[in-house]
C-alpha cells in the first residue's frame, strides 16, 4: 500500500486531489501536511474526518524538522501542491513566495532523498513559460520565461526539481497546468470571486481591456493528470495539462453574468495588473500520449456545476469572507492555528 505525502492538501487543488484519490483507490493512504496559511482551509476536507486512510498534520514545508517527522511515518511518495499562488499578492510582497515555493521545495527534495521515496511529483504552473502571442502553444520544451514574482518562484522550484533528478537521481516529475476552476477555490481567483460577487449583486473587476486569454481546466481533470504523472510519469520528465479551452477574461465574465442572470453593468474595468501576461495556451499532447490522460469535463458543464457549488455553499464562502474559517482548526483541535 502506498503511503502518500500530499503537501498543501487543504488548498483548492490539493483538497480536491485528496478526496479524489481516497474515493477511487482503496490501496492508498494519505498524510496531508499543510501549514494552514490564509488559503489553506481545514474545512475543505471536513468530510474526511475520521477516514481510516487519511491523516492531517499541521506543518510548514519550509520546516525541515516538521517535514522529517512526517516522513518518518512511513511515507513512500510525495506530491507537492503546497505553494503561494496568487499573482497580485506576489507583486505586493514576493517574500512569502520565495520562502514557500523555493525553500519549501528544496526542503521537501532533501527529505525525499533522505527517505528514498519512490516518486516525487512537483505540481507547477504554465505561468513559468511566460506569455504567448496570438498563436502557438506551450509545450514541455518551451523555455521558461516567468514574468511575475509568483511564476519566477515556481520556475525556481522547477529548476531545483530538475537539478535533484540530474544530480542525485531523485525519481521526480514536474507537472504544469493551465487555469483551474471548480469547488473549494479560494474566492480571490477570477471565477470564484466573480461568482460570489455576482450572487451578492456586487461589481466584478476586469483588468485592462479584458482581452487576456487563459486556457481553463476543471480541477478534477487536473487531479487525474497529477495522478497519472505520479503513477506513470517518467522520472526527469515534465507533463503539461490543459483543458484545450481558451477564453478571454472578458468573454468569461460575460458568460458568468449571463449564467447568473446579472446585468453587464456590474462590470468594473480597473487598471491592468503590472506585467500581466497576455495569453496562455497548453499543448498537452505529451500527457495524452504517454500517460493516457485526457480532460473529461466540458467547460460549459463544469462551469455550471461550479456555480451551483458556490450557490449551495454560501456558508463556506461567508466563513472565508468573515475570517471564521481561520478558526476551524481551533474548533477541531482545541488550539489556535
Amino acid at each position: 500500500m502506498s503511503k502518500l505525502l500530499v503537501t498543501g492538501g487543504c488548498g483548492f487543488i490539493g483538497s480536491n486531489f485528496v478526496r479524489h484519490l481516497l474515493q477511487t483507490d482503496p490501496t492508498v493512504s494519505i498524510i496531508n501536511l499543510d501549514a494552514l496559511t490564509y488559503a489553506g482551509n481545514l474545512a475543505n476536507l471536513a468530510d474526511l474526518a475520521g477516514h481510516p486512510r487519511y491523516q492531517f498534520v499541521r506543518g510548514d514545508i519550509t520546516d525541515r524538522d516538521a517535514v522529517r517527522k512526517v516522513m518518518k511515518l512511513g511515507v513512500t511518495e510525495v506530491i507537492n501542491f503546497a505553494a503561494e499562488s496568487h499573482v497580485d499578492r506576489s507583486i505586493h510582497d514576493s517574500g512569502p513566495f520565495v520562502l514557500t515555493n523555493v525553500l519549501g521545495t528544496q526542503t521537501l527534495l532533501d527529505a525525499a532523498r533522505e527517505f528514498q521515496v519512490s516518486k516525487y511529483v512537483q505540481v507547477s504552473t504554465d505561468e513559468v513559460y511566460g506569455s504567448l502571442g496570438a498563436t502557438g502553444y506551450f509545450t514541455e520544451e518551451t523555455p521558461l520565461a516567468p514574468n511575475s514574482p509568483y511564476s519566477a518562484s515556481k520556475a525556481g522550484a522547477d529548476a531545483l526539481v530538475r537539478a535533484y533528478y540530474h544530480t542525485f537521481g531523485l525519481p521526480a516529475v514536474i507537472t504544469r497546468c493551465s487555469n483551474n476552476y471548480g469547488p473549494y477555490q479560494f474566492p480571490e481567483k477570477l471565477i470564484p470571486l466573480f461568482v460570489t460577487n455576482l450572487l451578492a449583486d456586487l461589481q466584478v473587476p476586469v483588468y485592462g481591456d479584458g482581452q487576456q486569454v487563459r486556457d481553463w481546466i476543471h480541477v478534477l481533470d487536473h487531479c487525474t493528470g497529477v495522478e497519472a504523472a505520479w503513477r506513470k510519469g517518467r522520472p526527469g520528465e515534465v507533463y503539461n495539462f490543459g483543458g484545450r479551452c481558451e477564453k478571454t477574461n472578458l468573454d468569461l465574465t460575460h458568460t458568468l453574468l449571463d449564467l447568473l442572470g446579472k446585468p453587464h453593468s456590474l462590470i468594473r474595468y480597473v487598471q491592468d495588473r503590472l506585467g500581466h501576461d497576455r495569453r496562455y495556451a497548453i499543448d498537452c499532447t505529451k500527457a495524452e500520449t504517454e500517460l493516457g490522460w485526457k480532460p473529461q469535463v466540458p467547460f460549459a458543464e463544469g462551469l455550471r456545476a461550479t456555480i451551483r457549488w458556490y450557490e449551495q455553499n454560501t456558508a463556506w464562502v461567508s466563513a472565508i469572507r468573515t475570517g471564521d474559517y481561520l478558526r476551524y482548526y481551533e474548533k477541531q483541535y482545541g488550539q489556535a492555528a
